[in-house]
């Protein structure tokens, strides 16, 4: 078994990151500004509500989530919304992604949540055999939600 590290992202991780997150956006056949990038860096290295972990194999960055919290009107404690996961593709069904899941849901659980959810879109069908493969725990529930 592959030994996974998962971590905060730290300001050493900028290069790693950006080149990652840049790969999720061009996957999502999308593109961002440089200063949207940058924003969205500055925004997760600060006390803003956009969270970041990244996972390491043989020390090297191989993947990242970003996760936020939203209130809800039906309970005292945030939802947990996981926003973007991406790893890259020469670690694809290593554990990685499922990992990087595990730590939000923890997180999550620590939190008082009870609720962690993402969306995925319909053709992503790598990500959802792992999504669809993640069943509702005791705490927090796991839900894809499709456009349809």
């Amino acid at each position: 078994m592959m030994d996974i590290k998962i971590r905060a992202v730290n300001k050493d991780d900028k290069s790693r990151w950006l080149e990652l997150f840049a790969d999720y956006i061009t996957f999502y056949n999308s593109k961002l500004t440089d200063q949207q990038f940058e924003l969205t860096w500055q925004r997760i290295n600060s006390d803003f509500n956009i969270n970041c972990l990244v996972a390491e194999l043989d020390s090297k960055v191989v993947g990242f989530t970003h996760y936020i919290w939203r209130p809800d009107t039906w309970e005292e404690q945030d939802f947990c919304y996981l926003e973007d996961l991406y790893t890259d593709p020469k670690v694809r069904g290593k554990g990685v992604g499922r990992a990087l899941i595990k730590a939000v849901e923890d997180i999550a659980i620590a939190k008082g949540s009870k609720r962690l959810y993402w969306t995925t879109a319909p053709d992503n069908e790598l990500a959802r055999t792992l999504y669809d493969k993640i069943a509702i725990t005791n705490r927090v529930e796991y839900k894809i939600y499709l456009n349809k």
